[in-house]
């Protein structure tokens, strides 16, 4: 059966269905020796190039912890020095990671080549939990940990942005715990600056099932999901 090609590449291992878009978008996608479109539907039976080279898919789906430090960049661009990409070259299968984290931001990151999955993490209509530990500049406040609980407004550029109400936890007079459903860009530092604070470290310690628990930061962890 025919499927969408950004599904199909996403499905079959090569990124995340949004990531496959945007190769297609910038032509980098061919279909049977043509330029593909979004609306080309596709199976094996399909010729596909990708950057110049033959589409195979991949049947084994592989699933990796990272903890990445702060200062690696999760776009996955060969020229730049700090790209997540370099460390990925190590491993034999193709992966991505599911979503980002900011490059001034540490903690988890899941690597998969498992499109399916990693539509249903971050797709917003699926609510998965993402949680975090905040440290700011400043002493919070009751009035700014229930702010960030209801849910606060952004704007950036001629965008204006609306948090979820979410779960906030304080751990010390300059540290948070939030639990987020949402997976807008840079959230927290706009959450934050939004009622004055500032965030000076931002760690991701748990996705949806995946936890960071205690592996060691720059370190890799294999998963196996059959295992649960």
């Amino acid at each position: 059966m025919k499927i969408r090609l950004a599904k199909y590449l996403a499905d079959h291992g090569l990124c995340s269905r949004r990531a496959a878009s945007r190769l297609i978008d910038e032509g980098r996608v061919l279909v049977n020796q043509r330029p593909a479109n979004h609306i080309d539907h596709v199976d094996e039976d399909d010729s596909i190039q990708v950057d110049g080279q033959p589409f195979r898919a991949v049947a084994e789906k592989h699933y990796l912890l990272y903890h990445k430090p702060v200062g690696i960049d999760c776009n996955l661009n060969p020229e730049k020095a700090d790209s997540l990409y370099h460390l990925l070259q190590q491993f034999p299968m193709r992966l991505f990671p599911v979503g980002r984290l900011d490059k001034d931001s540490c903690g988890l990151v899941l690597l998969t080549n498992d499109g399916e999955l990693t539509q249903r993490l971050l797709h917003p209509d699926f609510y998965h939990e993402k949680t975090y530990q905040v440290r700011v500049d400043i002493a919070l406040t009751t009035q700014a940990l229930a702010q960030l609980a209801s849910g606060v407004s952004w704007t950036v550029g001629p965008n204006t942005y609306q948090s979820r109400p979410c779960q906030v936890t304080q751990l010390s007079s300059n540290r948070f715990e939030i639990v987020l459903t949402q997976g807008l860009n840079r959230q927290i530092r706009y959450m934050c600056r939004s009622v004055g604070l500032k965030v000076v470290q931002l760690k991701r310690i748990q996705l949806a099932q995946f936890s960071l628990a205690d592996l060691a930061e720059g370190c890799f962890q294999t998963v196996n999901l059959s295992a649960g």
